[in-house]
């Protein structure tokens, strides 16, 4: 058996190389690989003696050659391969051991330059790779070391041999490995002198982390793709049953609105839609002002903290059921106490957001850059004749950043700090200030009203004064927007432009 071996990644290639070699196998090699495999005693060949060729072009060429793809495309079973092979003295490679430039590592480092990016793109390396996969028949093509060990217990097994099943296997893994590859590479170089933030063309290639047990419903099969880092499908579990879809999606949206805050923050999500968000300067307190908005919704729902949790925070979410807590970390005592939860799950999440937002539609995609707008009270306009307070100001900054997180039409009540109510995912904007009104348990007298986008005709507002709040904050544009004001005027309360809208479909 010859093995050609050729490794940026060297993690546990002599392990897996001295049990290809007390299987008897030749090992040939390349560079830095072929010098880390003699100094650890084992009998390797350069692939230079194989070609005839020295490694030239400051190593750019090594493995593009005949006497190489030759023995690795060569068709075990048939006649005119094998004389072929005889006639200009080639010997066929039976396994091929390659991972590639960390192309995707230099293209992670700030400042990268071109050169930088064009000297840590592989040719060889994958030019062996989709060799030995299309012989999958006759070659075996192993592309990562997570695979050495289960190999190399398989050929101590098998006298040598790997099953057809491994080999198919480990080629459709070197195809995706390639692929990916590939695909890193033209997303960074799409990048250079791109007219605006969004790719010529959508890469939407993603390794399957988790199969899920079902969809949105239990009829609809489902499972989590994504890269393992930053934001929620880079998640660990630190405990709890299996995570479901619904779980997920929540988990984000919940997390996603707790990052939104400075201070200790925890959003309640239930379907999506916060029935709870706080802002207060300890955990515990977040939770107890988040609960008390809605505690009836609150019960199975999903929970999202941008701090680390506490003891005390964490004493005070385990007096009621929740399905789910995504967070930064947990101190020891709070993982205790909440691990006597048995089927709690346990998130631990490292906040980043994604540059696209994606969603898919029949026959297609859909892609937008992340709603990251923020509220400036310098570019903020007021447009009533009575300013806001400091307090006002402060509610309807809280309530602002809750509102782009509400399902459209988007309508939240809110004190600094605390939601009191909210009004989701109406069909008219009135109707979300009248249902926020309807589930309100907290007082809302005083209160400021949030809404994601503008207000139509003056009824939302006439309907929310009605009910108690005494300021505004919406992004304005409508064509009814001088009649807005004016009801704001005649009704004596504050109204902001924020010039941004926040719609969430």
């Amino acid at each position: 058996m010859r093995v050609l071996i050729s490794v940026t990644d060297k993690t546990g290639i002599l392990e897996f190389a001295r049990a290809l070699t007390s299987l008897g196998a030749e090992l040939v090699s390349t560079g830095g690989t072929a010098r880390l495999l003699r100094e650890a005693g084992l009998a390797v060949r350069d692939v230079s003696e194989i070609t005839g060729f020295p490694e030239m072009l400051d190593g750019r060429l090594k493995t593009l050659h005949p006497k190489v793809h030759g023995g690795i495309l060569a068709i075990r079973a048939n006649a005119d391969h094998a004389m072929a092979l005889a006639q200009h003295s080639i010997t066929p490679i039976d396994m091929v051991v390659v991972n590639l430039y960390r192309f995707a590592d230099a293209a992670a480092k700030p400042g990268a330059t071109m050169e930088d990016l064009i000297e840590n793109i592989d040719i060889g390396g994958p030019a062996m790779i989709r060799s030995a996969a299309k012989n999958y028949a006759g070659v075996a093509v192993v592309v990562s070391p997570a695979d050495y060990p289960a190999i190399a217990e398989e050929l101590r097994a098998s006298a040598g041999k790997l099953s057809p099943e491994t080999r198919w296997r480990l080629a459709k893994k070197a195809f995706r490995t390639t692929a990916d590859y590939d695909a890193a590479i033209s997303a960074r170089l799409e990048q250079i002198d791109a007219p605006g933030p969004l790719p010529a063309d959508l890469n939407l290639r993603a390794p399957k982390l988790m199969d899920l047990r079902y969809g949105e419903n239990p009829h609809q099969s489902a499972a989590l793709y994504g890269a393992r880092g930053a934001g929620l499908a880079g998640a660990a579990q630190l405990h709890g049953k299996e995570l479901s879809y619904n779980n997920l999606v929540d988990l984000d949206a919940a997390f996603q609105l707790a990052c939104e805050f400075d201070l200790p923050a925890i959003a309640i999500i239930k379907h999506t839609n916060p029935c709870g968000c706080a802002e207060q300067p300890s955990l515990a307190e977040a939770w107890r002002k988040a609960l008390e908005c809605d505690p009836v919704s609150a019960f199975g729902g999903v929970i999202g903290i941008n701090r680390t949790v506490d003891a005390e925070a964490a004493r005070e979410m385990a007096k009621i059921f929740v399905e789910a807590i995504a967070a930064p970390g947990y101190s020891p005592e709070a993982l205790d106490i909440l691990r006597a939860k048995k089927n709690l799950r346990l998130m631990q999440v490292s906040p980043g957001a994604d540059p696209l937002v994606v969603k898919s539609i029949s026959g297609g995609y859909l892609a937008q850059t992340s709603d990251t707008a923020r509220l400036s009270r310098a570019t903020a306009v007021v447009k009533s004749k009575r300013p806001p307070t400091e307090e006002e100001w402060a509610a309807m900054e809280f309530g602002w950043k809750v509102a782009k997180h509400v399902k459209s039409n988007a309508i939240v009540y809110a004190r600094p700090g605390q939601v009191v109510a909210v009004g989701a995912g109406q069909m008219s904007r009135v109707d979300s200030v009248r249902i926020g009104a309807m589930k309100a348990l907290l007082p809302l007298p005083g209160t400021a009203v949030a809404s994601d986008a503008f207000f139509p005709f003056s009824d939302g507002v006439e309907e929310a004064v009605k009910n108690g709040a005494t300021a505004f904050i919406q992004p304005g544009g409508s064509v009814r927007d001088d009649e807005v004001i004016a009801a704001a005027d005649r009704l004596g309360v504050a109204m902001v432009f924020t010039g941004v809208r926040h719609f969430r479909h």
